[in-house]
């Protein structure tokens, strides 16, 4: 076939990867011409055609590893940014809606036989999201754990001089929101050549704790040239060689208008280069983002959380929303973040508001405001159900606020599975099923409790838990008030020597 024999001749060049030919291959963008239906045939189809070709070549050179990587692609449609001038929160696509495309079309790609998942060029990182939530919903279903779990490689685009994606994140604020998927490796693809892509490739090189990848187009796009863009095979492959040799890449290839022959040429430059180290892990650092990066480690100040876009603990928060003043209500979260609020707390729990409608609405709208979207999101209800659909609107890796286990472990740990795989951050109440914790011996063995089942039962990693002990009111004239801020403290003491690299929430105005 056709495709078998575009497959053999990138192998015959030199090529370890091959990607399947499925980058638009799910529902949401087969839809644009009329065969949604034939989605999961082609996955699976696309899948075979590559493994045929590495079996192939595994019977000619038995002593070198080939490998197919399901290829897939980011739609086009975002679910960061309306299309629609005069209603900036409207969206025409949903984050269970790309889930769902992306499910049908990984499980085909999986049945048809692949080694690895490539989620490429992405240039919305909430249309990853839903990817890679869909990556580990399809690998619980099959039972797959540890290495029996498929390597994922995920791969963003930059395609100006902003150093930004499309939806507007820097590349480290990129990655702190996809690194919870573990993956393989970290990387750019497309954009506008290598040439333009090396100061963003030197960026991810710096930061990620995972392999990076670099497989950029062959410049710009040439009608007049033979391959239709500009770069000849010596030049990209000149250029990928220099990333290689400033310890930059562990993966190298080519995107749009590498021939075969820019493939052989890139192979033969890279023989002998020394491949990147990853970068040493930042253990006890906990990485937010919003469309900019934040990093909370120990070398940290206090991190301000504005909480006056919080219908329970504004008025004038509450009566805007509840008028439908949007408007007016993200001149109040514009106001927070210019003040040194470095997060951004969330609240729609009133009795008078559809509150997931709310959250929905006014974080679609956040994510229009780049002078407020560039700091984290909390997002903060007392209903899970409110704090779901608020993950389904963030691109950034943001905070959940919060989970607890006053209606006992199995929720908890639901809710904890769940926060961990759209990529959050959670604070931790100390409440049990007995109540809030209020003694310094309740707070301790409370949050000890959370910490165990969070770090060995959902794989959380330990810097994204934070506490919340229970800052209660004191000089309440009431006896058995006196000592809450005191135990406070203890308890604040007690985690940070009990609990490694666990954080620590609280309303320091009560004390």
């Amino acid at each position: 076939t056709i495709i078998q024999d575009i497959h053999e001749a990138y192998l015959q060049a030199g090529a370890d990867i091959l990607e399947t030919n499925t980058f638009n291959a799910q529902v949401i963008s087969m839809a644009d011409y009329g065969m949604e239906a034939l989605s999961a045939e082609i996955n699976v189809a696309a899948a075979r055609l590559a493994r045929a070709a590495v079996q192939k070549f595994a019977k000619i050179t038995p002593d070198r590893p080939r490998f197919v990587a399901g290829a897939v692609g980011p739609t086009n449609r975002t679910a960061s940014i309306s299309p629609n001038v005069n209603d900036p929160s409207y969206r025409n696509i949903t984050f269970d809606e790309l889930r769902a495309a992306y499910t049908e079309q990984i499980r085909a790609l999986m049945d048809g036989g692949v080694d690895i998942i490539l989620i490429e060029t992405i240039f919305d990182t909430l249309n990853a999201k839903a990817a890679l939530f869909a990556i580990d919903t399809l690998f619980e279903e099959r039972g797959l754990t540890g290495d029996a779990r498929l390597p994922l490689m995920i791969s963003g685009t930059v395609t100006d001089a902003s150093g930004r994606i499309l939806s507007g994140q820097t590349v480290e604020a990129f990655w702190h929101s996809v690194r919870h998927a573990r993956p393989l490796s970290i990387g750019l693809n497309c954009a506008l050549g290598a040439a333009l892509m090396r100061p963003y490739i030197a960026e991810v090189a710096k930061i990620a704790d995972t392999f990076v990848s670099v497989y950029p187009n062959a410049g710009l796009p040439n009608p007049m040239s033979d391959t239709g863009f500009d770069e000849t095979p010596a030049i990209t492959a000149g250029l990928v060689k220099e990333f290689a040799q400033a310890g930059f890449v562990n993966i190298a290839g080519g995107c749009c208008g590498t021939t075969p022959d820019h493939i052989r040429a890139i192979a033969e430059a890279l023989k002998g280069v020394a491949p990147r180290k990853p970068a040493a892990p930042e253990p006890g650092v906990l990485k937010l983002s919003g469309l900019e990066a934040v990093r909370i480690g120990d070398d940290s100040l206090f991190v301000n959380v504005g909480e006056r876009t919080n219908v329970t603990g504004s008025k004038i928060f509450a009566r805007l929303i509840l008028g439908e003043q949007y408007d007016e209500a993200l001149a109040v979260a514009r106001q927070q973040v210019e003040n040194g609020a470095q997060i951004i707390d969330v609240n729609m729990d009133e009795a008078m508001l559809d509150s997931k409608a709310a959250m929905k609405r006014f974080l679609n709208l956040v994510a229009s405001e780049p002078d407020i979207a560039r700091v984290p999101i909390m997002i903060d209800s007392s209903k899970w159900s409110v704090i779901e659909a608020g993950l389904k609107c963030v691109q950034g890796k943001a905070i959940v606020n919060s989970i607890s286990m006053k209606e006992g472990e199995a929720a908890f740990l639901e809710h904890a599975r769940l926060c961990r795989r759209y990529g959050a951050a959670v604070i931790v109440m100390a409440f049990d099923e007995q109540g809030q914790a209020d003694t310094f011996a309740r707070k301790t063995e409370i949050c000890a409790r959370a910490y165990k089942l969070l770090v060995e039962q959902v794989g959380f990693a330990p810097e994204d838990i934070i506490f919340d002990p229970n800052v209660f009111a004191i000089a309440t004239g009431i006896e058995e008030h006196d000592n809450y801020a005191v135990d406070f403290i203890e308890a604040t003491r007690w985690i940070k020597q009990h609990l490694p690299h666990a954080k620590i929430s609280g309303g320091v105005s009560n004390v």
